[in-house]
């Protein structure tokens, strides 16, 4: 992969994340105003001194105040690329079962059988098997270099499977930082709902005579819904951030042994 074709691919997925994070805000806020905020949820068709219907869920949401489109902005940015990521990783794995397959490779590579293990490699199209046919390929070569004392092809075995790798890992964790930081500022966003969730109702506790209870109800409504979203928003990011990179850490250690084969079979083999 050259390095105009590795910038235009950072190019487009930066594309791609700035298109999915406006995207999702945009929406969120569409949602949140002409839904959530449709005066036929509310009492007397007032969605700003009015109280929800009764188990109106859209109305009790909509109460939270303009916290909630950004909170429901995270969530779904979480949720699209969660989406994204899995798809990918999936891609990476290749097809069929990725233990048979570097079972099947290690044993091809073990008998010397250099090219079967290439067109497994063909037909598996996964990041291993990417990085395993830049590896075989580059053996072949090495078998046949007469220019090169055996040090040197093995030190040149070792360069080819990391810079194979190198190209293939960053596929990988990539967006992975978008959603470890929305899983910080989730919480966070949400603590921000609830603080002037919470100053609102004790302002109302403050007024002067009987206090304001529809102000009182929506301030805290405002704190528990704000938290909530918060919360939820969180924790299916940390859930998602963990179980994609085991995934890639699995994955990841699947090309280190069977580049640590190759280049095992390789020096015992080259002179």
């Amino acid at each position: 992969m050259s390095n105009k074709q590795k910038s235009e691919g950072s190019g487009i997925g930066a594309f791609f994340a700035a298109t999915v994070i406006l995207s999702s805000i945009v929406v969120c806020v569409l949602v949140y105003m002409f839904i959530m905020g449709n005066p036929n949820n509310f009492e007397g068709g007032d969605p700003v001194l009015g109280h929800p219907l009764p188990g109106n869920t859209l109305g009790i949401v909509y109460k939270g105040g303009f916290i909630v489109p950004i909170l429901m902005s995270i969530v779904v940015i979480i949720i699209a690329f969660s989406l994204e990521r899995f798809l990918t990783i999936s891609k990476a794995k290749g097809r069929g079962r990725l233990n048979v397959f570097v079972r099947n490779l290690q044993n091809m590579i073990s008998n010397n059988q250099i090219e079967a293990a290439s067109k497994e490699c063909d037909k598996q199209k996964g990041s291993l098997a990417n990085v395993m046919k830049a590896g075989l390929d580059r053996f072949h070569h090495l078998q046949n270099d007469s220019t090169m004392d055996k040090e040197q092809k093995i030190v040149a075995m070792q360069k080819e499977l990391e810079e194979a790798t190198s190209l293939e890992l960053p596929m990988l964790s990539k967006n992975l930082v978008i959603i470890s930081t929305c899983a910080s500022i989730s919480t966070l966003v949400g603590l921000i709902g609830t603080v002037l969730g919470m100053i609102k109702a004790f302002s109302a506790l403050a007024q002067a005579g009987a206090p304001d209870a529809v102000a009182l109800a929506n301030g805290i409504s405002e704190a528990l819904i704000n938290t909530a979203l918060g919360i939820t928003g969180s924790t299916i990011a940390i859930i998602m951030y963990n179980y994609f990179t085991t995934q890639i850490d699995q994955l990841t250690y699947k090309i280190d042994e069977s580049g640590y084969s190759l280049v095992s079979t390789f020096e015992s083999q080259v002179k």
